[in-house]
């Protein structure tokens, strides 16, 4: 596995990423008319701007494994300003064969030591209060901060907001799990 900053021509390997692992992971929590509108063309769009402009201090990097992206994280400022941290996860997406080999975990920690590194100091990430992969982040020591709700497609849901208000503590949680 090799894990690495995106690049512009990565584009739409991260949009298929987007895309598949979405529809798989939130298949059972959204409702399948809300998740329709989530395309390939409009994600290969998505990507194409993100790579390109890098607004927010944004950060993206993508996991491959066989020279093939099987994942990515992306992140920048926090978006909202409203709750006291720094740095914000905005996405991060594994395909489903790929899950539970510790990819997300080098992602995530690739992540961090880059915003640490710039001068972040707080982490924030925005979970679907129902999605059982937020036990990742507790497993780093994630604090829920407060719930919110979300319209995705024409539904409405319940999105929960997880900190680590010490970038620090939460390198020394990355490096005592890579330890053991």
């Amino acid at each position: 596995m090799v894990i690495r900053e995106a690049q512009l021509s990565d584009a739409k390997a991260i949009a298929n990423v987007h895309v598949s692992s979405w529809k798989s992971a939130y298949q059972h929590l959204i409702e399948q008319q809300d998740m329709q509108n989530l395309t390939l063309e409009n994600r290969i769009t998505l990507w194409e701007t993100v790579l390109k402009k890098k607004i927010n201090g944004q950060m993206v990097f993508v996991a491959e494994v066989e020279d093939h992206i099987v994942g990515f994280i992306s992140g920048g400022k926090e978006r909202t300003k409203n709750y006291g941290f720094d740095a914000e996860i905005y996405a991060i997406y594994l395909l489903e064969d790929y899950q539970g080999k510790g990819i997300g975990s080098g992602l995530f920690s690739a992540f961090v030591y880059n915003m640490a590194h710039e001068g972040y100091t707080s982490l924030l990430v925005w979970v679907l209060t129902q999605n059982p992969y937020k036990r990742f982040y507790e497993k780093y020591g994630a604090a829920p901060i407060e719930a919110e709700k979300v319209t995705i497609g024409k539904g409405t849901y319940e999105e929960t907001a997880y900190g680590w208000k010490n970038m620090d503590k939460l390198l020394e949680t990355i490096n005592y799990s890579k330890a053991n």
